[in-house]
């Protein structure tokens, strides 16, 4: 069955970076969109980045355009998030996503599987 296991969340400092992960099985990783969403309390769920299947194209939210990076690598059916200079605002539960097509729907329902989801807290 289709797993995503998102993994790589912690607490960290403001201006500080995280990598999250996102192992992929069950299904052929490198025929999918895949995306990033995260919830922050009390607030609804907002996409945060999105890649291809082949990994040579990505598009980001403005709220966090060149800061954070999605990557791929289909050897390794894992999806990353390279977020750098992080801020407060950034603390939120992130899920790692599948679609078919370029999404960029902030709804997780709207997506077609998704994680359990990884911590990250932004704080000092």
């Amino acid at each position: 069955q289709v797993q995503l296991v998102e993994s790589g969340g912690g607490l960290v400092q403001p201006g500080g970076s995280l990598r999250l992960s996102c192992a992929a099985s069950g299904f052929t990783f490198s025929r999918y969109y895949m995306n990033w969403v995260r919830q922050a309390p009390g607030k609804e769920s907002e996409w945060v980045s999105a890649i291809n299947p082949s990994g040579g194209l990505t598009t980001n939210a403005e709220s966090v355009q060149g800061r954070f990076t999605i990557s791929r690598d289909n050897t390794k059916n894992t999806l990353y998030l390279q977020m750098n200079n992080l801020k407060s605002e950034d603390t939120a539960l992130y899920y790692c996503a599948r679609s078919g097509s370029w999404s960029l729907r902030n709804r997780l329902s709207d997506y077609d599987y998704w994680g359990q989801g990884t911590q990250v807290t932004v704080s000092s």
